[in-house]
């Protein structure tokens, strides 16, 4: 009987310690392509996620008009700027880009544009995500939208990232 017990003992802290470990997140890249996003992402039951709202651009030209579409930039710009902002939001929450694993962008047609600019926005997002010093894709979706909140913006963005 006291074997059985420590048997029972013996199992039962293999299970804890085994459920102590830290799973990881798994990246599930796209089969046979290059495209800079992940096809899926397993997130561990044992991780936090933090879901940031919408992040919009930055004013990068202060000399332009108030409503000048200069004053945000086009979409490349626009892109960056919503990027760096995201990049401060979650370093002040001791995360980074390489933590983030889902993203949804809401473009815009520039003024006198037919269609949204994806190659703008893409321009934007390849110096933040599959770089030499950031390899970590996210699950990504682009929609484009009428509008966004300022007229004069052509870009919004939210991202989850995970804290293993």
């Amino acid at each position: 009987m006291t074997n059985s017990i420590l048997k029972i003992a013996s199992t039962a802290g293999l299970i804890l310690a085994a459920n102590g470990a830290a799973a990881e997140v798994t990246r599930h890249p796209i089969p046979d392509s290059d495209f800079p996003i992940l096809q899926a992402v397993e997130v561990p039951a044992d991780a936090t996620l933090v879901y940031l709202s919408g992040t919009v651009p930055m004013v990068v030209d202060e000399t332009a008009a108030q409503d000048s579409p200069d004053r945000f930039g086009d979409t490349a710009a626009q892109t960056v700027s919503t990027l760096e902002s995201i990049e401060s939001k979650l370093s002040a929450l001791d995360l980074t880009m390489g933590d983030v694993i889902k993203m949804q962008a809401y473009l815009v047609a520039p003024e006198g544009g037919e269609a949204m600019d994806f190659s703008g926005f893409m321009e934007g997002y390849t110096q933040f995500f599959g770089t030499e010093d950031q390899p970590n894709l996210p699950t990504r979706s682009v929609f484009e939208v009428a509008g966004l909140a300022n007229p004069l913006w052509l870009v919004e963005i939210e991202v989850v990232a995970v804290r293993p």
